[in-house]
């Protein structure tokens, strides 16, 4: 006779919702830099969130004895792992939307990380790209672009926006593949610290240069700051690193897809955007898409 499964444990049952609490998380990072960055500049914006990030992760990691990496080869990983996630991802992004990109073209181009991994992942990580995942990558790409197909004339001519997008689609994707080659023995307490300190001081140093550093702390700002350092840099990005830690490249990238649908449901609730049978049709491709990557 067959044998009877056992019930589910709680730890099956958090492993199983990580990847849906990750896409909604890392989707509310649009709206928290929508809500912040009238009030600060990029550059200034990022490196004030990822200091305080710093000092959290370092309390933490301190209070918890937590070990800090074994060799300067493998904290140098880290650290270029964390530049190419934190500070160019997340500073490609802030400046693309600082330049008046709209956010979902800015989730369209960087919606191309699942296709930009798949390309990668096989000769940097030997990774192997079946058809069916092919069939999913590109069904998710064409689910994303229905989602913003009535949305792209907002943004003809925005040059630096797309630049700036480009430049986040390849820090995400390098740095998720690096962190998975190189960074997958680290420990997310003191690691984290180092990946956020690194693009803190990049990030400063540009903000030094190119920006005034000034802040209004209004009640959106510090509400916007405040979700951005303890949902997303430390719930989201820690989630991001436990993913890519026990799954493929190509997989973990294909979540990716679901972003841009679920930062235009969350901007109808908060920003009252529009939602019509063409954005429900493609995220409806979307999800279709990112199950033909992701099922074994």
């Amino acid at each position: 006779m067959p044998s009877i499964p056992s019930a589910l444990t709680p730890k099956m049952l958090w492993i199983a919702s990580m990847p849906a609490l990750f896409v909604f998380l890392w989707s509310t990072g649009f709206i928290g830099a929508k809500f912040g960055l009238p009030y600060a500049e990029p550059y200034t914006f990022l490196s004030t969130r990822f200091a305080i990030v710093v000092v959290l992760l370092l309390i933490i990691a301190v209070a918890t004895r937590a070990p800090w990496p074994s060799s300067r080869r493998l904290a140098l990983h880290i650290a270029f792992s964390g530049l190419m996630i934190n500070g160019f991802y997340l500073g490609g992004v802030f400046s693309a939307l600082n330049h008046g990109m709209p956010v979902s073209l800015s989730a369209l181009i960087t919606g191309l990380q699942p296709a930009l991994t798949a390309l990668l992942a096989g000769p940097f990580l030997g990774e192997q790209i079946s058809k069916r995942q092919w069939r999913g990558i590109a069904l998710g790409f064409f689910g994303i672009f229905l989602v913003v197909f009535d949305k792209l004339a907002l943004s003809t001519g925005n040059a630096a926006g797309v630049v700036f997008s480009v430049i986040a689609l390849f820090g995400i994707t390098i740095g998720a593949m690096y962190q998975k080659k190189y960074c997958t023995s680290m420990d997310l307490r003191t690691g984290s610290a180092i990946q956020f300190a690194v693009p803190a001081i990049f990030l400063f140093a540009l903000a030094a240069l190119f920006e005034t550093r000034g802040i209004e702390w209004t009640g959106e700002f510090i509400f916007a700051m405040a979700w951005l350092v303890v949902i997303l840099s430390l719930g989201a990005i820690t989630l991001l690193m436990l993913l890519i830690r026990q799954g493929e490249a190509a997989k973990v990238g294909s979540l990716f897809y679901l972003v841009p649908p679920v930062t235009a449901l969350l901007a109808f609730f908060a920003f009252g955007d529009t939602l019509g049978w063409l954005d429900g049709f493609g995220m409806a491709l979307t999800v279709l898409g990112v199950a033909l990557v992701t099922r074994e």
